[in-house]
């Protein structure tokens, strides 16, 4: 009898992430393929990116579509009417008998904590943190975008180093190695040039500016150290307001810190996992993998 196989998505603006899975938990393959959304705000989900990353997985796979359910854990997609009208379209591509899309976010915190309580942390990209308390109750603290949130994120930080490049090229602050380093890493010639280039960067370019922040601070630069420092302090204020909102906790919940930034080996997984021991919860030592996530989701239709 052919095993009933079940497809996980994480989609963003990087990446489509694909996993198959078969009844039994088992991981059958992975596939990654291109962004199923684009960096501009409001961009329709790309379809056909999905489609194909999926198509190319059962193929690797050599099994034959349609799954016998899809979870999509998607960027951007928070409103239920959006999730639904994604749902249907790719219902209509046939690639599963059950289609379920929920936010990348979502995904993430069901590989981490599945139907039980705790608080995951994202900063990736962006930033988001998401909770569920013992008694169910679920809050959200950041994912607000670029314009109003994602603080702490390596979009932020690179943003956050633009910045302080343009007051050190002004004279504001003392001259240190953000500015020459931010030039030679961009290629660029003079400060002036950072107004141009900044003006039509993609948000992946601004948040690949973390790296060099990173490890200026590594160095001991005093600029890019502040800004590292405000990061963690911005990401530590997501888990605080929801060890609050969310309390009062009969035991510590564990914090499952994910994204490029704070997962395992993470730049500032160590600093903020320092700054996370004087608050009433448990960083968790653990991978968490939204694509898993989804996938497991989907086995279990909830």
């Amino acid at each position: 009898m052919t095993k009933r196989n079940v497809i996980g998505i994480d989609g963003g603006g990087t990446s489509t992430r694909v996993l198959l899975m078969d009844e039994d938990g088992n991981e059958l393959t992975r596939y990654e393929g291109g962004p199923a959304l684009s960096d501009a705000p409001g961009s329709p989900v790309d379809l056909d990116a999905i489609e194909m990353a999926v198509t190319q997985a059962f193929h690797a796979a050599r099994l034959q579509l349609p799954a016998a359910a899809l979870c999509a854990g998607l960027a951007g997609v928070g409103r239920e009417l959006q999730r639904r009208s994604v749902g249907a379209a790719l219902s209509a591509r046939g690639i599963a008998k059950h289609v379920e899309v929920i936010t990348d976010a979502e995904a993430a915190f069901f590989d981490a904590f599945e139907n039980g309580h705790g608080i995951l942390l994202i900063a990736g990209t962006g930033s988001i943190a998401l909770g569920r308390a013992e008694d169910g109750r679920i809050a959200r603290a950041g994912g607000w975008g670029t314009l109003l949130g994602d603080e702490g994120s390596s979009y932020d930080i690179g943003l956050q180093a633009l910045r302080a490049a343009a007051q050190a090229a002004d004279g504001r602050v003392g001259e240190r190695q953000l500015l020459p380093r931010l030039l030679a890493d961009l290629e660029l010639v003079s400060p002036d040039d950072l107004i141009y280039w900044a003006a039509g960067a993609a948000k992946s370019e601004i948040a690949a500016l973390a790296i060099p922040v990173v490890e200026l601070a590594e160095a001991g630069d005093p600029q890019a150290n502040a800004i590292i420092g405000g990061a963690v302090a911005a990401l530590l204020s997501h888990v605080a307001a929801l060890l609050a909102r969310l309390g009062p906790w009969k035991a510590a919940p564990g914090c499952a810190l994910a994204g490029g930034l704070i997962e395992p080996g993470g730049p500032l997984r160590a600093n903020l996992s320092a700054a996370l021991a004087d608050h009433e919860c448990l960083v968790l030592d653990q991978h968490v993998d939204a694509a898993r996530g989804a996938a497991r989701r989907a086995l279990t239709g909830r």
